[in-house]
């Protein structure tokens, strides 16, 4: 179980990481391009189309508090939606993010353990997430929403050569409605609600499979400012 000084290390590690990367801002755009969330019409189940239907609003507002809250993130195209988790029974449909984030590569990032990594990036992104996915009203308490997805995708390595590809590595993690109730009502701490998460993890295109990970509170997101960057009239960040 990683002890509450290195999990402070390896924060320390990844914030240096993002503000080397994020240190010369640039103003921000009028709105986030609509294109990160699902089309209506590519959806496969009359009950995800009901959802995306449903939580059109919810879905635009949360695609734009990233996209002018979190400049060094990107949405992936048509990510934002109601899908159904790999693997999952039935037609069961998780409110859904895939996040690239960019920061610099780094040997001591990339020296700690698979699992090092993996976890400072839930404990950074994936609370934070699931607390804006959550917030659309009556979403919680809606029984045709089984869950929450958050795929993060981050550098490892950069091209060793002009003709070489970069090295990324990527989570995905699948947390149940019931285990995301517990977390933000505060009924279970950062590293139990890690537990209750299933996480599938890649290096490149190599899956790596399940892993455990452990977290802790990380209030970067909140408290981190991009120098130059100015936030739209407004708009508000949590």
């Amino acid at each position: 179980m990683k002890t509450m000084s290195s999990s402070r290390l390896v924060s320390s590690v990844l914030a240096a990481l993002t503000m080397a990367l994020a240190a010369v801002g640039s103003a921000s755009a009028a709105s986030a391009p609509e294109d990160r969330i699902l089309p209506l019409e590519q959806y496969t189940s009359e009950k995800a189309r009901d959802l995306a239907a449903t939580y059109k609003g919810a879905m635009r507002e949360f695609n734009s508090r990233i996209y002018h809250c979190l400049p060094w993130v990107e949405v992936q195209k048509g990510s934002i939606g109601f899908f159904k988790p790999k693997g999952a029974d039935g037609d069961a449909r998780y409110m859904s993010v895939r996040l690239y984030i960019e920061q610099e590569p780094s040997t001591q990032f990339s020296g700690l353990a698979v699992e090092e990594r993996a976890s400072s990036m839930f404990s950074r992104y994936v609370g934070p997430m699931i607390q804006r996915m959550a917030s659309a009203p009556g979403l919680m308490n809606d029984g045709s929403v089984d869950g929450f997805t958050v795929i993060l995708e981050w550098l490892k390595q950069a091209p060793s050569s002009v003709s070489a590809r970069p090295v990324h590595e990527t989570i995905a993690v699948f947390v149940p409605k019931a285990a995301a109730r517990d977390y933000l009502t505060g009924m279970v701490a950062p590293r139990d609600f890690a537990a209750k998460a299933r996480v599938m993890a890649w290096d490149g295109e190599t899956a790596l499979g399940q892993l455990r990970l452990s977290a802790w509170e990380d209030n970067f997101l909140s408290t981190f400012k991009v120098k130059n960057y100015e936030v739209e009239p407004g708009v508000t960040c949590p």
